[in-house]
């Protein structure tokens, strides 16, 4: 079955461009253009995509907004935020919201796609465009510590929790704490109930928000 993706962005020449990258690919079918974060919200739930591309500043309600009210309804979608912007209190307010990855919009076709497959792979993707200052002042300044993970979950779950998000099998997880694949793929069932999610994505996206671990980037 082909990725369905949904193109929110206020410029139709980046809706176009990006339309014709996904059109080169086979396995990638763009549903829906949204040009405001309203019809971000009416589109994804129209649709249900997989995967949005989403452009943080658009008229009216942006895309952190439209962020939010999609995951609320939507949880399983992925989120791919688009901005020309790189302040590390916007980054830090996108990531808040839910989204898996962060793009310039001056990088290249290449990372667009790696960045599509990463988030369906239930990984998230930062580009090299945003790498420097922005990313290191929003890990060190704007990400809370690992103490303000919920209270609801203990230390041994917060450590394979950490090593999930982190992309460890289950068995690397296993031999790591020195625990059963078995005792590893029940602690992920009781995060996933105790947090109330459903998949390895959202609790990547959980581990990030509580800033229980550090953002990779891209080194392309």
């Amino acid at each position: 079955m082909k990725i369905k993706i949904l193109l929110a962005d206020d410029h139709k020449i980046m809706r176009d461009g990006m339309n014709l990258l996904m059109q080169r690919e086979t396995d990638l079918q763009v549903v829906a253009e949204a040009d405001n974060g309203e019809e971000a919200v009416a589109f994804a739930l129209e649709h249900q995509p997989d995967v949005i591309l989403m452009d943080i500043n658009m008229p009216g309600m942006d895309g952190i907004t439209a962020t939010q009210k999609i995951l609320s309804q939507l949880p399983q979608a992925k989120i791919i935020a688009l901005t020309s912007h790189t302040e590390g209190k916007m980054v830090q307010e996108m990531f808040r919201a839910g989204a898996l990855a962060f793009l310039g919009k001056n990088c290249s076709n290449q990372e667009i796609l790696d960045a599509v497959y990463s988030v369906m792979s239930e990984k998230y993707y930062i580009s090299e465009e945003m790498t420097g200052r922005v990313i290191e002042s929003f890990v060190l300044q704007h990400i809370p510590q690992i103490t303000e993970v919920s209270d609801k979950l203990t230390n041994r779950e917060k450590e394979v929790l950490k090593l999930i998000a982190e992309g460890h099998s289950t068995k690397k997880i296993a031999d790591s704490l020195s625990l059963s694949s078995k005792t590893v793929g029940a602690h992920r069932e009781n995060l996933m109930k105790k947090l109330d999610l459903h998949n390895v994505a959202q609790l990547t996206r959980y581990a990030i928000q509580k800033g229980l671990i550090m953002l990779h980037v891209s080194d392309n």
